[in-house]
């Protein structure tokens, strides 16, 4: 792609809690856009977007779709993710490879718990992001309620650029605090498509000059230029305005707020000028890093065609005719029928052909540049956060963390015919989905699969069941414990055989104590004078780590721990990598005995919101689950708790919460910490 067109192709992202109405903005957009001719709904199940059939019975997002469309002269990618906590991985994902994201907030709810949790995803990846405050024409929706909570809650450079005109039933348009102009639909026109500008009245204008001011000031906080401009008090032009907005959401962390109602067509327009006006093109975004192969020295990619080709895999999706590879190009050029390398399996790629992607459709390309997310069917080993270069110059970009599983069932087919197909569909729905875990049990030789949630574990079974006619029965969900040590505790171990010819020999000292730092597990290498060589404490090192995910005491993973590699010792000849491989490994278990291993169970955060006249009950309930109450809030006539609960006691909530409030209650979990879990455990799962 020439650096003209780079400079107007914004790669985004939507994303936001469970039922905020993210689908419902991306089907806007693409109505407006021309990429559709319908308006579709999630409530009917004929969104776009929402393809699967688990989607549309469900009414939600399951995994993020992505799709190509155009504003004016811009050329717009966007990835629709997921709400709901069980798909975290799929916001991950897509924020990992995407330049910008709008993150949408419900006019009522304001900042819920997903919110906060997407809002760090896209923290850590230095995602500048615009907000869109939906829903502005429900019953109890306050636009600067939001607005207040987005800057305690998420960020204090929260800035609004909109105000609404009307509210609830009345909300009509918008007032655009830059042009000082109101922006009203036309009731008659249901599509949303006429609107007009108008001079603001005497009882919009008070407000809109408040807020007008706030916003000055929070562009003049981030922005040095306009704050000389702002404080001279000479004129200000509306084109100044913009692009400090625009320096200050790329550079800065500003975040402009705007406002709209998706369902009602209102302020869409609006929100896709934004986009254009204020998020980055690949050209305003740092160049890539990412570290050679071989000596691990850090490498630079510019997001020019001209440069040697590297992207990301940041998604796999079966199909019949083979599986689709996403990748976002950060450098150089991909053609149809070229041969890639993967530098992680040493092994080459062959993109036998290239499709730009709309939901579940798809068009051909001959080619794809710097900037794309296109989709690739051909590769054969390669996984999510794969890294797809040349093999002349190699290099490996920083890999996507997935979170670890919380609850796992046994699955076994119902005929031994089936088992084979069992297998294969649990190997390519794990290779689609990384949080989607398949292992068998040493003890018993079942299958067990372990996911990120109830809601996760049953959309994949019925994704077997319906998509793939496996016939399987399947186990009640059990959770993932964890382990970690009490004590510290240093163990001298030896490895030593003989066997003839050639021995094996290896010593190492190691500390094990109670640590919580960015790692599950960190290692620390303390070797002075050469005593170890660099790659045999690479091995000792990948020992402590594979013990550590293998489990000590009661075959869980080890957590919160740190192993501090003190001394050691090697032969000359004797010794070798898997020598001191086994000698960690050995002396990490004698390490755990020594420590008194203690069992952790997963902690959700949980918010619950309810009618005040069920409060009671549902509190009750929630004593009896080993829930702890942290906070509780009034919303209109609605009660909000939060608070933490045991994994173990949450499963099938969602019913006896419906139960308890006649259908009106509604709740929202995810993981937030291991803690020690009561001694009767123990004993149950040991």
């Amino acid at each position: 792609m020439e650096k003209e067109n780079l400079a107007n192709l914004r790669n985004i992202g939507i994303a936001a809690h469970i039922d905020a109405g993210k689908t419902t903005v991306t089907e806007r957009i693409l109505f407006y856009t021309g990429k559709s001719f319908k308006l579709g709904e999630v409530h009917e199940g004929t969104a776009i977007m929402d393809w699967m059939e688990e989607e549309q019975k469900r009414g939600i997002t399951i995994t993020a779709a992505a799709t190509t469309c155009f504003w004016k002269d811009y050329r717009i990618n966007i990835i629709d993710t997921p709400g709901h906590v069980d798909f975290t991985i799929e916001v991950e994902r897509s924020l990992r490879v995407l330049d910008g994201a709008i993150c949408v907030f419900c006019g009522v709810g304001g900042v819920e718990a997903q919110t906060e949790t997407v809002w760090r995803q896209a923290n850590r990846y230095k995602v500048p992001r615009i907000c869109f405050v939906n829903k502005m024409d429900r019953i109890g929706s306050d636009f600067i309620k939001v607005v207040n909570e987005i800057k305690g809650k998420l960020s204090k450079n929260a800035v609004p650029i909109q105000l609404p005109v009307g509210k609830e039933k009345d909300f009509k348009g918008v007032v655009d605090l830059i042009k000082m102009k109101a922006i009203i639909f036309d009731y008659e026109d249901e599509s949303g498509e006429k609107f007009e500008e108008h001079d603001l009245t005497d009882d919009m204008l008070e407000e809109a000059e408040k807020y007008r001011e706030i916003m000055m000031e929070g562009i003049a906080d981030k922005v040095d230029w306009f704050m000389d401009k702002y404080l001279s008090e000479s004129a200000i032009k509306e084109e100044d305005i913009v692009r400090a907005v625009r320096e200050g959401t790329i550079n800065s962390g500003l975040i402009p707020v705007l406002c709209g109602s998706a369902f009602k067509n209102r302020g869409i327009q609006q929100l896709l000028d934004a986009v254009c006006y204020y998020l980055p093109s690949p050209l305003e975004i740092p160049p890539i890093k990412g570290t050679h192969p071989k000596d691990d020295s850090v490498i630079q990619r510019k997001p020019l065609a001209t440069e040697p080709f590297s992207a990301l895999a940041f998604k796999i999706a079966s199909d019949k005719h083979g599986d689709l590879t996403f990748i976002r190009i950060y450098s150089g050029t991909i053609t149809s029928g070229q041969r890639l390398y993967n530098p992680r399996f040493r092994k080459k790629e062959l993109a036998s052909r290239i499709y730009s992607m709309h939901a579940d459709k798809r068009e051909q390309l001959e080619s794809a540049s710097a900037g794309d997310i296109v989709a690739i069917v051909g590769f054969k080993d390669t996984g999510t956060g794969d890294t797809i270069c040349v093999e002349e110059y190699p290099i490996i970009l920083e890999r996507i963390e997935f979170p670890e599983t919380v609850i796992s069932m046994a699955i076994e087919p119902k005929t031994e015919s089936e088992k084979e197909k069992l297998v294969f569909v649990l190997a390519r729905l794990a290779k689609e989905d990384p949080t989607f875990r398949v292992h068998t049990d040493s003890e018993t030789s079942q299958l067990i699969v372990s996911g990120m949630g109830e809601l996760h574990l049953e959309v994949l079974k019925n994704r077997m069941l319906s998509e793939y006619k496996i016939n399987a029965n399947v186990g009640a969900p059990r959770v993932s414990y964890r382990e970690t040590i009490g004590h510290e505790a240093e163990v001298d171990e030896k490895f030593v055989k003989q066997t003839g010819g050639r021995g094996q020999y290896a010593r190492v000292e190691i500390r094990l104590e109670p640590y919580v730092g960015e790692k599950l597990v960190e290692f620390e290498d303390k070797i002075k004078g050469g005593a170890i060589t660099k790659q045999y404490i690479k091995s000792v090192e990948k020992g402590i780590m594979d013990t550590a995910k293998s489990g000590v005491s009661g075959g869980y993973p080890l957590i919160n721990i740190k192993v501090t590699l003190l001394d050691g010792d090697m032969h000359s000849v004797d010794s070798s990598e898997f020598a001191f491989y086994h000698a960690a490994g050995i002396a990490l278990r004698k390490a755990v005995e020594k420590a008194k291993a203690i069992l952790l169970e997963p902690i959700m955060q949980i918010e619950i919101t309810v009618p005040d006249n069920y409060l009671g009950d549902v509190l009750g309930d929630l004593n009896g689950r080993r829930a702890h109450i942290i906070e509780m809030a009034t919303e209109g006539d609605l009660r909000v708790v939060k608070g933490k609960i045991p994994l173990a006691e949450s499963f099938g909530y969602s019913s006896v919460l419906r139960s308890i409030t006649q259908g009106r209650g509604t709740y929202t979990m995810e993981p937030l910490e291991y803690k020690p879990a009561p001694a009767k455990t123990y004993s149950n799962v040991a």
